[in-house]
């Protein structure tokens, strides 16, 4: 049945290439033109969702997404770093074509984005949660979005652009609150929708919700085998400052004034001067914004991590303990956003939105959960640059599929488009994923992606500048950033953890030269000019 479904709808779409602002009837009353989900959360690493893996967590509601639709495995991002990550998806084109090359750079509000064109097609538009793009962007009827980042407790929101005062709760929950609202009033309608929802967790400083503290210091989960990566071979990454051992002990691990009076953590400041007590003055602002019983319940935990931490400061217990506390504060950050998805999963099944609804679940990067002795993102080592892709729509996707192709994130919007039949811009530089909902991509389906991280050395964390292409099998960097300038080579069958660079080994000379000549192909198609 999937099959005839599949055939069926694909050549519906392939011939609506016009915009269509009617809303067709299928003659039962029901709408035509699906209804939208997209949710994404911030710096979720795909290690951290039981349907890749469940060495480290259960996600039993975002496995439904995956269980009742398609997972892709090598799903990637553009530039692995927030605000260009979202640019990316909502235009559906590189950095250096929207312009927002990394988080300081502006975003043209006043450019295409797959949003404006679905509401001008006849959808009504929303966006609740993490926005990050400074401008309530156009085409939207409903925006509660938060500040820049947000804070995980008691957060201030911006409603249709006037900034609201802070909300009592816990942030994640919230944000499924006002998305849940708004499902409520879409299911009475007659009109399809296209909601934005967007989680600001499991991004930094990663507090859990009050629900989930009891028990969560117990917890212990297997160190990744290159904990403590030595870095041969790769000066950029010996370079950088995002080390789980140099965390900051208050903002990152929970470690307050009285139990560490001077936190020995550099925490991706070294560039920042005084950046240390500038981040942790931060965290201590997050525990004063917390409401007397929300205080209440932190204080038994951060008083016993405050205990742990003089216990093992200094020994060679350190390094262990930090990384279980970051991954313990990491995880309840995902369980929250595991719970509240489903929310809105069982909302969708009891409305009877679900089986009209695509549902997509992503992240706007990944994340290193410990591997290379890391927190964060923004190198295109795989962990980074691999994002969660969930896709579930019943009418064309069979449940419990998955897909090797090689997919960006700038795919969404033209696919997205496509199915809501709607016009695709030309300019678009992604490409629609419907040729691969039958579980086989097409011949032409791209064998390599282009990657380009911008953000100067001299800022946070201390990434080196570095570009790249990735294929099937073997990964080519080029570094260039002055006085780190230079090639990396993966093979990233035989070496899947990325730790031996091959770029001098006579082997690989061959694919050396075919990755530097697919690099230089790709820039040119892709318009890359710097």
């Amino acid at each position: 049945m999937y099959r005839i479904l599949t055939l069926s709808l694909l050549a519906t779409l392939t011939y609506a290439c016009a915009p269509n602002t009617d809303l067709a009837d299928d003659g039962g009353g029901a709408r035509s033109r699906p209804n939208i989900i997209l949710i994404m959360s911030d710096d979720h690493a795909q290690r951290a969702i039981s349907a890749y893996t469940d060495e480290l967590t259960e996600t039993p509601n975002l496995d439904r997404i995956a269980d009742g639709g398609m997972l892709f495995t090598n799903s990637f991002v553009t530039n692995s770093i927030c605000a260009p990550s979202r640019a990316a998806i909502l235009t559906g084109k590189y950095s250096h074509i929207n312009g927002k090359i990394d988080n300081l750079s502006p975003f043209d509000p006043n450019q295409w984005t797959f949003p404006e064109a679905l509401h001008d097609a006849g959808y009504r538009t929303s966006l609740f949660g993490k926005h990050h793009l400074t401008y309530v962007p156009k085409g939207l009827d409903e925006y509660r979005a938060l500040i820049d980042q947000g804070d995980y407790y008691n957060p201030t929101f911006i409603h249709n652009g006037d900034t609201l005062e802070p909300t009592k709760g816990y942030t994640t929950t919230l944000i499924t609150d006002y998305a849940l609202a708004e499902l409520r009033r879409n299911a009475e309608s007659d009109q399809p929708f296209m909601m934005l929802y967007w989680h600001k967790a499991p991004h930094r400083n990663w507090m859990p919700d009050t629900s989930d503290l009891d028990g969560l210091l117990d917890k212990t989960y297997p160190e990744p085998a290159t904990l403590r990566d030595d870095y041969a071979g790769r000066p950029a990454a010996a370079n950088a400052d995002m080390r789980i051992a140099d965390m900051f002990v208050s903002q990152d691990l929970k470690v307050i004034e009285e139990y560490e009076p001077n936190d020995p953590g550099t925490g991706g400041a070294t560039f920042w001067e005084g950046g240390t007590e500038k981040m942790a003055n931060y965290f201590y602002n997050e525990i004063d914004r917390l409401h007397p019983d929300q205080r209440a319940a932190w204080q038994p935990f951060l008083d016993r991590v405050g205990r742990e931490w003089q216990r093992v400061k200094g020994t060679d217990e350190e390094l262990s303990w930090r990384y279980q506390r970051y991954m313990q504060d990491y995880l309840a950050s995902v369980k929250s956003v595991d719970d509240n998805v489903g929310r809105v999963l069982d909302y969708l099944d009891e409305s009877g939105l679900a089986e009209n609804t695509i549902v997509i679940y992503t992240s706007d990067q990944g994340f290193y959960l410990g591997e290379h002795g890391w927190y964060d993102k923004r190198f295109m080592y795989e962990e980074s640059h691999r994002t969660p892709l969930l896709v579930r729509y019943p009418p064309l996707i069979e449940g419990g599929t998955t897909s090797d192709a090689l997919v960006l994130n700038i795919d969404l919007a033209p696919t997205l488009l496509e199915l809501a039949t709607t016009n695709v811009p030309d300019d678009l530089q992604g490409r629609s994923l419907i040729p691969l909902f039958d579980g086989e991509a097409p011949d032409d389906w791209r064998d390599h992606i282009y990657y380009r991280y911008y953000q100067e050395m001299n800022s946070f964390h201390r990434v080196a500048r570095h570009e790249g292409v990735r294929g099937e099998r073997y990964k080519l960097i080029h570094f260039t950033e002055p006085g780190f300038e230079g090639y990396e080579l993966y093979d990233l069958q035989e070496d899947p953890l990325e730790i031996e660079n091959r770029i001098d080994d006579p082997e690989l000379a061959a694919e050396k030269e075919r990755l530097q000549t697919e690099l230089r192909e790709q820039r040119q198609n892709l318009q890359v000019t710097d």
